[in-house]
């Protein structure tokens, strides 16, 4: 995997919509012709992905809101967003 730059802003391309799914009580991803089911972690990662917080502010509030180890998130987070990148449902 490919490291991100902390000052990487991730942000969700045009036509992509990260919104909650009340009929079905979750979270999803919509983007043209594919819709993703999103679990609770990565629910707390799109959160922030909102095109000004950077990759480092994504982490650092994960962190603090879960007492964690930025070191320790970190990989987790690059990993959901380089999938999402590679799946064009965000952009880095």
């Amino acid at each position: 995997m490919s490291e991100i730059a902390d000052a990487t802003v991730p942000k969700l391309p045009h036509g992509v919509r990260f919104r909650e799914d009340r009929a079905r009580g979750g979270y999803i991803l919509v983007g043209p012709e594919r819709i993703y089911n999103i679990d609770g972690v990565s629910v707390e990662i799109l959160k922030r992905v909102d095109g000004t917080t950077s990759l480092s502010g994504i982490v650092a509030d994960l962190a603090r809101v879960f007492t964690a180890e930025e070191a320790v998130i970190r990989p987790d987070v690059e990993a959901f967003l380089t999938d999402l990148r590679d799946k064009q449902m965000v952009t880095l």
